[in-house]
């Protein structure tokens, strides 16, 4: 899968722009506040009708404009693809392939693989567990629309039931046939999710860290912990457990929207215990077991981007990331980066054919 084409119009701070890209290596090199990682956050916007790094859609619109649209032109499998994601002031986010609208945003996930290794990924280790189950969603949805459905209805009962307990508090009443209802409706959608979710761990944990060890010359042991109520009880009888618990705090304490993901390096936590470039290492690897996995389970190389993950490395360790996506084994990649130099120096080591753009 290659994306041979991008154009942007009124997309954060370009006001019309467009690109042409190599099929392997293409690097966007100049200062800060240029728009290396906002054309990097528009090749995202196509494989997932969002950005990366600012939730809120309309902030994406250039200041004063009353719209966005980001088209970029693939090739998949031999065939052209054109995917289209625009907004306008006021109305509905629309997402496009050949032209033809998606009904559900949803129906869209997984069609265009992509991986981001980021400075923002550092989330994932400072923040709080949501961060991380918003990864392990993100990877899995990307090749299981199921999953992907079963997660959706799982959260709109979660919230009905929440309503439900908020309820029962305003108005000084309780119904428990009406809260079963729920309550089997969220283990149902729980049980499938975590078997998932566990299933998928088993299988990510090795390649993670294969890849760390990859990265880091062996010198450090790595690993990834899974935490969830759902080990050591089913989700239908914490419910019940906890009832009492849940009308106190109007909303449910239990369940796999408390799923969280330990980082642990040396059997300490890497939050505490790793240096920035150990935490880089660290979170590279999440990424690049991410990329792994889903090639393995689409039978895609999925787009990789890289966004200014050069900051802050050792030349050595900059030096074995280049070779980790040297080869066959990866597909096409774009850099964003302040040193051109520096880019320049590191694809050099790559027998790839490359393009730097100078923003």
């Amino acid at each position: 899968m290659i994306l041979k084409s991008l154009s942007l119009v009124n997309y954060k701070n370009f006001e019309s722009q467009s690109f042409n890209f190599n099929e392997k290596i293409n690097c966007f090199v100049g200062n800060n506040g240029v728009g290396k990682t906002t054309v990097l956050d528009a090749i995202y916007h196509l494989s997932f009708g969002k950005s990366y790094f600012n939730p809120v859609a309309t902030q994406n619109i250039k200041h004063n404009e009353g719209f966005f649209v980001v088209n970029g032109a693939y090739e998949k499998e031999g065939k052209e693809e054109n995917i289209v994601v625009s907004l306008k002031r006021g109305q509905k986010k629309m997402i496009k392939r050949n032209g033809k609208p998606y009904e559900k945003f949803s129906e869209h996930i997984g069609f265009l693989p992509l991986v981001i290794i980021s400075p923002a990924d550092r989330d994932l280790i400072v923040e709080g567990s949501s961060t991380r189950r918003k990864f392990i969603d993100s990877v899995i949805s990307q090749s299981d629309k199921t999953y992907l459905t079963q997660l959706i209805n799982y959260n709109k009962v979660l919230a009905q039931r929440n309503a439900l307990l908020k309820y029962f508090a305003l108005n000084h009443t309780f119904n428990k046939d009406t809260l079963e209802v729920y309550n089997e409706q969220l283990s149902e959608y729980g049980s499938l999710i975590f078997k998932k979710r566990d299933a998928f761990l088993e299988t990510f944990i090795p390649i993670f860290k294969s890849r760390y060890k990859a990265i880091s010359n062996g010198n450090e042991t790595v690993n990834l912990v899974y935490e969830s109520h759902l080990t050591s009880s089913t989700l239908n009888a914490l419910l019940k457990e906890t009832i009492n618990k849940d009308k106190a705090l109007q909303h449910t304490s239990v369940g796999i929207h408390k799923d969280d993901l330990v980082f642990n390096i040396d059997t300490y936590p890497v939050k505490k215990f790793g240096s920035q470039g150990q935490q880089k290492s660290f979170l590279i690897a999440l990424k690049l077991a991410q990329f792994d996995f889903i090639k393995a389970q689409s039978g895609v190389n999925p787009i990789l981007l890289l966004d200014d993950i050069f900051d802050k490395l050792d030349e050595q360790r900059v030096t074995q990331i280049i070779k980790l996506v040297d080869g066959e084994n990866f597909g096409q990649l774009f850099i964003s980066d302040t040193h051109a130099e520096r880019t320049e120096n590191a694809i050099k080591h790559v027998h790839q054919s490359y393009e730097i753009f100078k923003l």
